[in-house]
């Protein structure tokens, strides 16, 4: 079903494989006679190499500087963006950016917070120069999917899954801090990436959707780091055989295998398609790889043996096929309830055997929603295995959320509305909500299968907190309909007899050019923003001194910690427009003793800040101060700035929202310490808020929770690109570590030196 080559591999017109070997040279030769290219010149034949070298503005292809087509935000990263972007000096939008309104739609029980967020976009979007997309109209990556993306291009979003590859575009999903660079025209800075081809073979079955695909390729390759922070490029064969609509479901998923970015080859068929039924025909290009390629990796997909598939509880990795999860039901969750006491850490008790009915597992309830599931071929084929049946009077439950109003629109005058309403289904608006726990929280213990991006705990709006434990299975929405027929009985669809309609898509523009605002990049100075009560501007950080005093506030030992346990998404995202209050959620599903702890430490740093004796301001220092002070005398409060630090074995998976550590930096922290960090775009949210991304080698750990760390001269290791400095344990007496640190750029040392990235941009202008 799915391959993992060990090695590098040639692609040969397309189609050929040769695996990089002794025998590579000889292969090609034979194949290609004597025009083959050197490995290094083959590898510049990929799809992502031409597209990052026409937006590299370095000149330099190992160290990319990249500027961006596009821009795209949602309503809780928006008003964050804007409000660094402002303070940093931004005076007009220099490229096109859409503003939408998906996540934040339904009234809060703040008030009026979540539309006040709405105007403050509108008028910013006025202001300088955007495009406003309202509420329900359009989610976020649906609206950049119909009017944005473009052959060759290049799309930067605040959202993970930012991802338009099966349309020619490289996206990519980042912190806030990112989009901010470029809204005051600087760049993207990374390395060169790898680039992994993804070997489409064969053709799916009937019943097999775009979620299998991409639930098949996550867990071959999430947990050993295949693709980790590497361009998806998907070729071969089988491409063809996909609809756009299938490429747009299997490419969103991309993001939950940590790669950095996706790319697809184009073809004058599908895809040229898609863009002249969107009225965009300029915008369609002709991708495909050189006569003779060279890729990093290869996956291979047989498309053919893919069967419909779940990701069981707590991860989108956790995959098994329906029929052999069914076949084997109990040992399967009795694995899952295994994994669900490290996510849960044993505070609920969890278990899905109460599912299991005369050997069957039932769910509670479905969901077909968002940029993964809301597609117009995804809601059709589930209204055609609906038809004539119905979802029972139990306690089964059906929604569905078409991405976008035009879709909405579409599925009613085709008749697929009122198919997907009389069997039962509640069709609602274009909505994010069901992605990160707004809207339809499961009962208590119930489990929910979803047509969705990501199953982490409590993400399905739960709060393990309050004793509540839900839980989610990724499954495809024709998966997901097979099993509403019958009733909540989890059902493969190729277990169904169902003929496909597969109905043209047409595309009303009109939706939009009625209800979208759009500058056409024509900014209004004298407008005036409108701001809410809720809406905060940053607090003032400190730059970094000397030395830094340390106290280890939390110690999470999960192989993996999600965003969503760093600062829990749901209910917070209305608060995510006042830095303050939003912080007082960080970690509060993981470890809800943090904020009180960090607050602790952060009194002797403000102390300290205002020109005050910081061991006056926090008790618990003094001792600590004392024994520093024996072995470096010169170091005092002046020179050595306080904060706070969390230990994570592999934190940062998941959301791309900067708040998982901006939150942080608000309560007084100064660094995180991990094993490795699970994407570059959460280490990158850590540099652009002032913290330093250390690491430590795997093994025991050389302190725990409530320990203080002592590193000396830290500020002059940041300017010397040190890969490793010195540090101390502080007990009795000095015990000596070393912490590491990844390469840097010289603008993310900067913003480090600085405190984070608006006083580096602050202080550019003033100098």
């Amino acid at each position: 079903m799915v391959k993992l080559y060990d090695g590098g591999v040639y692609l040969v017109n397309g189609t050929e494989i040769v695996e990089d070997n002794h025998d590579a040279e000889a292969i090609l030769k034979q194949k290609m006679g004597d025009g083959v290219p050197s490995k290094a010149e083959a590898a510049k034949n990929t799809i992502a190499y031409n597209i990052l070298r026409e937006h590299n503005t370095s000149g330099n292809m190992d160290k990319l500087k990249i500027k961006f087509d596009k821009l795209t935000s949602h309503d809780i990263t928006f008003v964050g963006i804007i409000q660094t972007a402002r303070a940093s000096g931004l005076e007009k939008f220099p490229i096109p950016y859409v503003l939408t309104n998906c996540h934040n739609s339904l009234c809060a029980v703040g008030g009026t917070i979540n539309e006040d967020d709405h105007m403050f976009g509108l008028t910013c979007a006025k202001k300088y120069g955007g495009i406003y997309v309202p509420p329900h109209q359009a989610v976020i990556h649906q609206f950049a999917r119909e009017m944005l993306a473009g052959g060759g291009k290049m799309i930067l979003g605040s959202d993970s899954h930012t991802r338009y590859g099966a349309l020619g575009t490289m996206a990519m999903g980042e912190g806030g801090p990112e989009l901010v660079k470029q809204l005051l025209s600087k760049t993207y800075d990374i390395n060169m990436p790898g680039v992994v081809a993804i070997y489409l073979d064969g053709e799916p079955m009937k019943g097999v959707g775009p979620q299998d695909v991409a639930l098949a390729i996550i867990g071959a390759v999430f947990e050993n780091g295949y693709v980790k922070n590497k361009v998806m490029e998907f070729v071969g064969p089988g491409v063809e055989k996909l609809s756009a609509d299938f490429r747009i479901g299997v490419d969103v998923m991309t993001t939950e295998t940590t790669c950095l970015s996706s790319i697809w080859r184009t073809d004058d068929d599908k895809i040229r398609d898609f863009y002249d039924i969107h009225g965009r025909s300029e915008d369609y290009k002709a991708l495909n790889p050189g006569a003779v390629t060279y890729y990093d990796g290869m996956v291979y997909v047989n498309l053919s043996e893919i069967r419909p598939m779940i990701a069981m509880p707590f991860h989108p990795s956790n995959t098994y096929t329906i029929d052999e999860l069914n076949a084997n039901l109990m040992d399967i969750l009795d694995d899952v309830e295994k994994k669900a006491k490290v996510s849960l850490g044993g505070a609920v008790e969890y278990s899905l055997k109460d599912k299991v009915h005369n050997g069957k597992l039932y769910v509670e309830q479905g969901i077909i929603a968002g940029c993964a599931g809301g597609g117009f071929e995804n809601i059709c084929a589930a209204a055609d295995i609906l038809k004539g049946s119905n979802i029972g009077a139990d306690a089964f439950t059906l929604s569905v959320y078409p991405a976008s109003t035009p879709i909405y629109v579409e599925l009613a005058r085709n008749g697929r509305l009122a198919d997907l309403m009389a069997a039962g289904a509640i069709v609602k608006t274009a909505f994010c909500g069901p992605c990160f726990g707004a809207g339809d929280t499961p009962a208590n213990n119930a489990l929910s299968i979803r047509h969705s991006t990501r199953n982490f705990p409590n993400r399905e709006g739960s709060k393990l907190q309050n004793g509540q434990i839900s839980s989610v299975a990724l499954m495809d929405a024709r998966s997901i309909a097979a099993t509403a027929a019958n009733k909540g009985y989890l059902t493969a669809a190729t277990d169904v007899d169902v003929d496909f309609s597969n109905p043209k898509y047409y595309f009303d523009s009109s939706i939009y050019a009625n209800r979208v605002f759009d500058s056409k990049g024509v900014a209004n100075p004298d407008q005036e923003i409108q701001f809410g009560p809720n809406i905060k501007d940053w607090p003032e950080m400190a730059p970094l001194a000397e030395n830094m005093v340390l106290k280890v506030v939390s110690e999470i030992h999960d192989p993996v910690t999600t965003t969503d346990e760093l600062i829990p998404s749901g209910e917070t995202s209305s608060y995510r427009s006042n830095p303050l209050g939003l912080a007082e959620f960080a970690l509060s599903r993981k470890d809800p003793a943090y904020v009180g702890r960090a607050k602790e430490v952060q009194k002797a740093e403000k102390a300290r800040e205002a020109g005050n004796c910081p061991c006056e301001a926090f008790d618990e220092l003094k001792p600590v101060w004392d024994e520093i002070k024996k072995a470096y005398p010169d170091m005092n409060s002046e020179n050595t700035c306080i904060g706070s630090t969390i230990f994570a074995v592999k934190p940062g998976d998941g959301s791309a929202r900067e708040q998982a550590a901006s939150c942080q930096k608000v309560l007084g922290g100064w660094a995180n310490i991990a094993n490795e960090y699970a994407t570059k775009r959460y280490r990158s949210n850590l540099i652009n808020w002032g913290m330093l991304p250390f690491i430590i080698d795997k093994g025991e750990l050389p302190f725990v929770n409530g320990d203080y760390l002592f590193i000396p001269n830290v500020k002059q290791a940041v300017k010397d690109k040190a890969k490793e400095m010195k540090a101390y344990v502080v007990g009795d007496g000095l015990k000596e570590i070393t912490l590491k640190m990844d390469e840097l750029t010289d603008d993310e040392r900067t913003i480090i030196l600085k405190g984070c990235l608006i006083n580096y941009y602050r202080d550019s202008s003033e100098e």
